[in-house]
């Protein structure tokens, strides 16, 4: 979902941008090619700048000695639509009238549609040009530049990847690079770790081969969690690196705004994520499935009731994490296919003692985890499976044909940050939709004191 509103403030720093990683957070360490990520995606804008960028954001003049801040209700929304029938064939002969949108039950004139088919744009019906209201002069859109082939953001999390399974990874994204990714496609592929790949937006798809030899799985093992340092809110580094990943991740989709009427699919490939793995075996040793070595776990549970852990509120701090980056990916129209590598998992390696239940229930978590970033989104979770050509065949499918339609909001209420929108099909009862389901709105910038 991707949407924007016109602002006028009359005091630039109030027009500072909000991030959820920036406010009361634990701030990544990033080194200069993880600073260099929002720029890999300011490039894709570059190359793919749709009509009318230039009076979406647009840059409202300072008035020096006035703080009034205001806002222009215009919210522009846009959304991509799947149509299938019966024989779940895709349907490419639809036009606007065939469909109706709602957003929270009213009724929304559609005000353009593009149809994708094959990966190429066929017809484009732009959105009219914003009315004028009074006292706020929009610049003249720029020219449509090439909106030819799909585009593609990979993120290669090395740091939830294990090393052991780095000959499966690669083999998995050779098979990317052989199923999904074709000629005249775009593409940027960046890491979160040690693999080290920040790479521009290319159409070369020599570039993904030549990228697939540096991938190499950095994640943690259990016994590297169980024994590792614990902080007030669990395992220190196990939230240092979902951090790393969640927040590049939100940088990179951010930048993905800029582009327009496009279909952007982003390829996340990870093990998952867990903010409370193997808690029993973290509190100590267990004579038959081992655990932290030192103390027992009778005396990590005291140890436990005397601290002030905040580890009980775990889930939910990765829910809200993962909120943050669904609602960014939801704004940016981009649509999230997460990948999990271990294809399906029976058990623990044979070096690592562990409770089975509890290694199942770690599994669990970072399976499910992976499926609300693609659910979310709209997008699918190939997780505890091993056919991968399957579901990258899908994926190339759900890329390939789509519509999307735009509407500008008739919400009354503009504090109402999120929005559930239906798409209907009428007078075709063999033709059934799949689309986002809702967005939310950015927050409103506040002004300066």
């Amino acid at each position: 979902m991707r949407t924007w509103g016109f602002y006028l403030t009359l005091k630039p720093s109030a027009l500072k941008p909000l991030s959820p990683y920036s406010h009361n957070r634990p701030r990544a360490v990033y080194n200069s090619r993880m600073k260099s990520n929002a720029l890999r995606l300011a490039a894709i804008a570059a190359l793919a700048l749709s009509a009318g960028v230039s009076a979406q954001q647009p840059q409202a003049p300072a008035q020096p000695g006035s703080q009034a801040t205001f806002r222009v209700a215009i919210d522009y929304v846009t959304t991509d639509v799947i149509a299938r029938n019966n024989q779940d064939q895709f349907v490419a002969d639809l036009t606007k009238k065939d469909f109706e949108v709602y957003e929270d039950g009213v009724k929304q004139e559609i005000t353009s549609l593009t149809l994708v088919h094959g990966g190429r744009v066929h017809n484009l019906a732009a959105p009219p040009a914003p009315v004028a209201q009074e006292g706020l002069i929009l610049p003249v859109s720029r020219p449509r530049n090439d909106t030819a082939g799909r585009i593609f953001l990979i993120i290669v999390d090395d740091l939830h990847l294990d090393f052991r399974n780095t000959g499966r990874i690669r083999d998995l994204f050779k098979r990317v690079s052989r199923t999904l990714v074709h000629e005249g496609d775009m593409f940027s592929i960046v890491s979160t770790g040690p693999s080290s790949l920040a790479i521009d937006p290319t159409y070369d798809r020599k570039v993904l081969d030549e990228a697939i030899k540096k991938i190499t799985g950095n994640g943690l093992k259990p016994s590297d969690i169980i024994q590792g340092a614990e902080g007030a809110d669990g395992p220190s580094e196990v939230r240092y690196r979902a951090h790393v990943a969640f927040s590049t991740a939100y940088d990179m989709l951010t930048q993905m705004e800029k582009i327009a009427n496009r279909r952007k699919a982003v390829i996340w490939v990870s093990n998952g994520y867990d903010f409370n793995p193997f808690a029993e075996s973290r509190l100590g040793e267990d004579p038959v499935f081992g655990g932290r070595f030192g103390q027992t776990r009778e005396e990590g549970r005291e140890q436990q009731r005397n601290s002030m852990s905040q580890n009980q509120f775990a889930d939910a701090d990765l829910v809200r994490e993962l909120a943050e980056v669904t609602r960014a990916a939801n704004r940016a129209n981009a649509t999230l296919y997460t990948i999990d590598p271990r294809g399906l998992v029976a058990g623990t390696d044979l070096d690592e003692q562990l409770d089975p239940v509890e290694f199942g229930e770690h599994v669990r978590k970072t399976q499910d985890s992976l499926r609300v970033l693609a659910e979310q989104t709209g997008g699918i979770a190939v997780v505890n499976q091993n056919n991968f050509d399957k579901a990258l065949k899908r994926i190339d499918a759900e890329t390939s044909d789509y519509y999307v339609l735009g509407y500008s909001s008739t919400n009354p209420d503009p504090l109402k940050r999120t929005r559930k929108i239906e798409v209907k099909v009428v007078d075709r009862p063999n033709v059934s939709v799949w689309s986002r389901t809702s967005y939310s709105l950015r927050q409103l910038p506040k002004p300066a004191q």
